[in-house]
């Protein structure tokens, strides 16, 4: 009897043991797989801030294009402005000789009118071709200020537009030189990530990726900062943030749906980051 007491003792102890040694190995389990997974989501956050900066670069190329050809077309049109002007001179011109002819010719026929209705019908005519050279003169002047001040946008604009290519010049080149070292960078960290990926089970990883895509900022994995959440700032109960420091379950913020988890995670992710 004392020896079967015994034996049950025993057994119970090493079940003790077995369960214990068992939520070891499901604690390092899930420990990893937080590790992973927010190693993973620093690689990715690297990746996202090199495709946005080298996104901002083709837009600002794409702006000085556009402005230059805003520019060469103001320039053009200025131009076309200032031929249809310097045409109506021409024609405003031509008006005033023939007002002036018509003037010459009422003269001499006033020489030999036959009574003053006739003389002042004449005069009328005089004086209304000579308003009509008055006219003329004033939209010859008009036209000529007109031209001169287009003149002047013409210049201003040519000056900004050597300016505005030069600054395409080097915002190409500097594009160039980024768009190369980018692509080697996010070659590099592209094969980290998918080396990463190995690591994590398909279930989480699809869990992972589905949280980044719906998430604004691509944070699918965020750290308790300041008890708060890293990527809505909610505020986490006490007993959350124990539970997520002792490493037992994958834990989400009730708020956003992003995965949880504490600076010893943060630390050891990135300590390992820097060893690669």
């Amino acid at each position: 009897m004392a020896t079967r007491k015994k034996n049950e003792k025993a057994q119970s102890e090493q079940t003790v043991v077995n369960d214990f040694v068992k939520q070891q190995e499901v604690d390092i389990a899930v420990e990893k797989r937080l590790l992973a997974l927010y190693t993973l989501q620093c690689i990715d956050t690297q990746i996202d801030k090199i495709r946005i900066a080298r996104g901002e670069l083709p837009l600002e190329v794409q702006d000085l294009e556009d402005e230059i050809v805003g520019l060469e077309t103001r320039i053009s049109n200025f131009k076309s402005e200032i031929s249809t002007g310097e045409n109506a001179i021409n024609e405003y011109k031509n008006s005033i000789d023939v007002h002036k002819a018509t003037i010459e010719k009422y003269t001499k026929q006033q020489e030999n009118v036959r009574n003053n209705r006739e003389f002042e019908s004449l005069n009328k005519e005089i004086e209304y071709q000579g308003l009509e050279i008055q006219l003329c003169e004033r939209k010859i002047k008009e036209m000529k200020a007109s031209i001169k001040e287009k003149h002047q946008h013409i210049e201003i604009a040519k000056n900004l537009l050597e300016t505005r290519k030069g600054d395409l010049l080097v915002k190409k080149q500097e594009l160039e030189e980024i768009t190369r070292e980018a692509e080697r960078e996010e070659k590099v960290l592209t094969g980290k990530s998918q080396e990463q990926e190995k690591y994590i089970e398909e279930r989480y990883l699809t869990a992972y990726k589905r949280i980044r895509n719906a998430a604004r900022n691509g944070l699918a994995v965020v750290p308790v900062e300041r008890a708060a959440c890293g990527g809505c700032f909610s505020q986490i109960p006490f007993q959350r943030q124990m539970e997520i420091k002792m490493h037992r379950k994958i834990i989400v913020c009730e708020h956003c749906g992003r995965i949880l988890v504490d600076t010893d995670i943060v630390n050891r992710a990135k300590e390992m980051l820097e060893k690669q």
